[in-house]
């Protein structure tokens, strides 16, 4: 795994800051929100990419982030997975609890 980078976003700020960073690294790598190649974008382009730093190339030829997003709360994944990248992620790569944690402190 030379070269590679997998992303970890937790909680509810990592994984609303983790889907902002895939907005942009999407529009930096010319990918479409389904993780397929821009068919705006050229050929030269396409091939001079470094998609393999952040994704991994499926059978199909799209592009599947490398990143992994949890939050106990799970209404932030949720949002990801009815957003616009829903069909970005695979579902394996989103991990939410059954109900929020705030508040579930310990009393003596």
């Amino acid at each position: 795994m030379r070269g590679e980078i997998c992303h970890l976003h937790l909680g509810q700020a990592g994984t609303q800051l983790g889907n902002a960073a895939w907005e942009l690294y999407l529009l930096e790598h010319s990918l479409m929100p389904d993780g397929s190649i821009d068919p705006d974008v050229s050929q030269e382009i396409c091939q001079r990419g470094s998609y393999e730093t952040f994704f991994t190339e499926t059978g199909n030829g799209k592009y599947v982030p490398r990143s992994i997003f949890v939050d106990l709360d799970p209404s932030t994944i949720d949002e990801i997975r009815t957003g616009t990248y829903r069909h970005l992620f695979h579902p394996e790569q989103l991990i939410s609890g059954k109900e929020d944690a705030a508040n579930n402190c310990m009393t003596p």
